[in-house]
C-alpha cells in the first residue's frame, strides 16, 4: 500500500473534505437535516432523506466540487448556507444552474482547471448500467493532483474508464461512491462488493469507501462491504482516511 501526505474526511453520504497539500477541497454537499429531504421515488423503501445527522467536523474550506446535481450531492441546504463567490467548480453541463442560484465564481471543468497549486483533472463517469445509466445524467469524478494525488470517482459503476483513469494518474487515495443504490428495477448504480474490489485489485492506492448509510436507497452496509473486501477503508461519518 503506498503512504501519502493526502488525506480525506468523510463528513456524510458523498460529503468529504479532501487536503492535498495546503488546500482542502469540499467535495459535494449536502447538509439538509435528517428527513428534511425527500426519499428517493421506486426504491425498496421511503424513508426520506438523509437518514443521519451531520457529524460535528471543521467546515473549512478553499474552494467546493460539485460531481453533479442530484439532490444526495447538492441540495437547497448546502445552496444557501455556502458563500455566493465562493470557487465552485463542476461539469460544464452545470454551470448555468449555479450561476442561476446566484453564485458568482463558477468554474466548469471540461478536461483540467487549476487551484491554489492544485490541478484538478475532470474524469468519466458511468452512474449505473445501460439505459439506466443515460436516464441518470451525466455524472463525473475529479483528480486532485500535486506532490500526492487524490481520485474521487463519484458516482459511477466499475467500467473501463475508471481503469483508465487509475492507470492514467495512479493516485495515492482513492474515494469510491458505495453503498449499492438501486431503484426497485434495474441494476445498482453505485458501486457494490464486486466494484470496490475492482478497484482494489487496480490500484495500490490507499481505497476507502463513503456514500453509504446515508440515503434511502443505499442498500449495502458497512459493515457487509467490510465484510466482503480486504485492504478497504470504509469510514464512519466524521472519520478521516490517510494522513
Amino acid at each position: 500500500m503506498s503512504t501519502t501526505d493526502a488525506g480525506v474526511q468523510l463528513v456524510r453520504n458523498a460529503t468529504v473534505l479532501v487536503d492535498v497539500g495546503d488546500t482542502t477541497f469540499l467535495v459535494d454537499p449536502m447538509f439538509a437535516s435528517p428527513g428534511e429531504n425527500p426519499s428517493v421515488p421506486n426504491t425498496p423503501n421511503d424513508r426520506r432523506n438523509p437518514l443521519v445527522p451531520m457529524p460535528d467536523v471543521d467546515l473549512s474550506y478553499d474552494a467546493v466540487i460539485v460531481t453533479h446535481r442530484h439532490t444526495d450531492h447538492w441540495d437547497e441546504a448546502a445552496s444557501a448556507a455556502l458563500d455566493a463567490d465562493v470557487p465552485l467548480f463542476c461539469q460544464p453541463q452545470e454551470s448555468d444552474a449555479f450561476v442561476e442560484e446566484g453564485f458568482t465564481d463558477v468554474r466548469p471543468v471540461t478536461d483540467d482547471a487549476s487551484f491554489a497549486g492544485v490541478t484538478i483533472h475532470r474524469t468519466p463517469g458511468r452512474h449505473g448500467h445501460g439505459e439506466l445509466a443515460t436516464e441518470m445524467g451525466p455524472v463525473s469524478g475529479f483528480v486532485f493532483e500535486a506532490e500526492e494525488t487524490v481520485y474521487v470517482a463519484g458516482d459511477t459503476v466499475w467500467y473501463e474508464p475508471v481503469a483508465e483513469t487509475l492507470d492514467q494518474f495512479d493516485p495515492d487515495l482513492v474515494v469510491l461512491n458505495g453503498g449499492e443504490a438501486r431503484f426497485e428495477e434495474g441494476e445498482p448504480i453505485t458501486m457494490g462488493v464486486d466494484d470496490v474490489s475492482a478497484v482494489r485489485a487496480a490500484t495500490d492506492a490507499t481505497v476507502g469507501v463513503v456514500h453509504m448509510e446515508a440515503i434511502n436507497h443505499c442498500l449495502l452496509t458497512r459493515e457487509e462491504l467490510r465484510s466482503a473486501t480486504e485492504n478497504v477503508r470504509v469510514p464512519e461519518d466524521g472519520e478521516r482516511i490517510g494522513s
